[in-house]
């Protein structure tokens, strides 16, 4: 029911056996930002990410439209296809946190609605989590510890996740320049949660249940996957995104010194 968010509503639990983001050719989610290669597909949770996303709400609207704008059947599709979603993935045994994450949403809205009785409640909760990742990413670049830093730090193969130290996290920060790059990869989001909240929130308070459904849909996984594929490209450059130069590894050889020149005699 709810858009994706920075994941892009992909779980960020790498499959079994999965090299580590910064060595794997393509990511899932906010992991797609440290691959060596982009993939649509893949950032947003492949053909069952895409299903168990869209699903719920374009169910909700159009079992609405079709039932004569009854709120009670809407609700129990959108709600179906959510919890079908996460039977299917404890059935398949693969990871449930996109399934679950999906859920809760749905949950939330449907109760806000049929609580209301008011149709546009329904994607109320996903209008106040894109508020919320506003507000968050914001605060982010304010304090100059841009999102997307801490996710390249987060995910990179020296990072935490990989097994190197939580310092590694926030180690970009002495590079200024890198730490600009971040920035400039982190304004995207800021502007995608934005623009949602400026598209939807009018049709949310005129109670276009319609409009708002299908606006909801075309600024999701879309316009999630453009706004990943933005901020991966601002921080691929593989010379950039490793920060100043290290010195040479103790083991290893020295360069050769130049010859002494000495004066004519």
């Amino acid at each position: 029911m709810s858009e994706p968010g920075p994941a892009g509503g992909a779980s960020a639990e790498a499959p079994d056996g999965a090299l580590t983001a910064a060595e794997a050719p393509g990511g899932r989610g906010l992991r797609a930002l440290t691959a060596t290669e982009f993939s649509a597909a893949d950032a947003v949770g492949g053909v069952r990410g895409v299903v168990e996303s869209v699903a719920p709400g374009l169910l909700f609207v159009v079992v609405f439209l079709a039932a004569g704008q009854r709120l009670a059947p809407a609700l129990i599709a959108a709600l179906g296809a959510a919890v079908l979603a996460v039977v299917a993935r404890l059935v398949a045994r693969t990871p449930v946190t996109q399934a679950f994450s999906g859920l809760l949403g749905v949950g939330v809205g449907v109760f806000w609605a049929w609580r209301s009785g008011e149709a546009q409640n329904y994607f109320l909760y996903g209008l106040w989590v894109n508020a919320v990742y506003l507000v968050g990413t914001l605060i982010t670049i304010l304090v100059r510890v841009p999102l997307v830093g801490l996710v390249v730090g987060l995910f990179a193969s020296d990072g935490p996740l990989g097994g190197g130290p939580w310092s590694a996290v926030t180690a970009w920060r002495a590079d200024p320049a890198l730490r600009r790059r971040y920035t400039w990869a982190t304004w995207p989001w800021v502007a995608m949660f934005g623009a949602r909240l400026v598209a939807q929130v009018p049709l949310y308070l005129d109670a276009k249940v319609a409009w708002l459904g299908t606006v909801k849909l075309a600024m999701g996984l879309p316009l999630t996957a453009l706004v990943l594929w933005i901020s991966w490209r601002l921080v691929r450059d593989p010379a950039r995104a490793r920060g100043p130069a290290r010195d040479l590894d103790p083991g290893s050889a020295a360069p050769p010194a130049a010859p002494p020149t000495h004066p004519d005699r």
